[in-house]
């Protein structure tokens, strides 16, 4: 009983929180801007590397930025999504600082997909041990209660007595069964996850990869959100040149982007 009161009280605390969650929207407000299909989208050229970019999505912890990089110059280009970063900006367009070293300016690096794969491989066999740790815990706990509820019937008792040790093996028992329940369904929940996650670096992420002259390429780059930010400033470095700079304006909104 007082396992479903929790559980009631928990689902509405999970109701609570989503109808007040909010969604971050990225605007871009420098480079040639335009709206495209709904979609607001920038271009940016330095030394013959257009960068096109557009906001997609929010993606857990980082923010999905559709980029394609075209190639225009007559040598090949060696890209790294990684070298994508941003500098965060406040509502006046000055920099922020790093909450952890006030010294320090704000900025994030994008995520290295091959790197975050391979992450993403230690996570699952993390959480594989994890899972079979708790069968171990939940089968010692299972005999050390059967032991006691064998131990307590085989003696003489009072019906007050009886009725008190099954009232407390019953419970045990349940407790125990609902750790059970509890741990598998967190097992299954993360590495539902850890599916997306891998497809996400897999087949979503730009990576690594060299582009030939008139060729471009297409796909995510993933930066870390920065929730205090009014404005990030990206950049996306050139070899002997100050690279290609894109300004967006971060907002909030109720209502999920489409």
């Amino acid at each position: 009983m007082k396992i479903n009161v929790l559980l009631l009280i928990f689902a509405l605390c999970l109701g609570g929180c989503a109808s007040n969650q909010s969604y971050l929207q990225l605007t871009p407000v420098t480079g040639d801007v335009a709206r495209i299909e709904g979609r607001m989208i920038t271009r940016a050229e330095m030394d013959s590397v257009v960068v096109v970019a557009s906001f997609e999505r929010e993606d857990m912890e980082y923010l999905a930025m559709d980029i394609e990089i075209k190639n225009r110059s007559s040598h090949i280009i060696d890209f790294d999504p990684s070298n994508f970063r941003y500098v965060a900006l406040d509502a006046n367009e000055d920099t922020l600082h790093d909450p952890r070293n006030q010294t320090l300016v704000l900025f994030r690096t994008a995520a290295n997909p091959a790197l975050e794969s391979e992450l993403v491989k230690d996570k699952v066999a993390k959480e594989t041990r994890r899972l079979k740790t708790a069968k171990v815990i939940n089968t010692v706990l299972l005999v050390a209660a059967v032991a006691s509820d064998v131990s307590a019937s085989s003696h003489r008792q009072s019906r007050e007595s009886w009725v008190r040790n099954r009232v407390t093996h019953d419970g045990m028992y349940n407790l125990i069964q609902a750790k059970r329940v509890i741990d598998h369904g967190v097992f299954a929940d993360r590495m539902q996850r850890y599916d997306f996650e891998s497809y996400r670096w897999r087949e979503l992420a730009l990576r690594r990869t060299y582009i030939q002259p008139g060729e471009s390429v297409r796909g995510f780059v993933y930066l870390p959100k920065t929730m205090q930010a009014s404005f990030i400033k990206m950049l996306y470095p050139i070899p002997e040149a100050s690279g290609v700079t894109l300004t967006f304006m971060q907002s909030t909104t109720k209502q999920k982007p489409k």
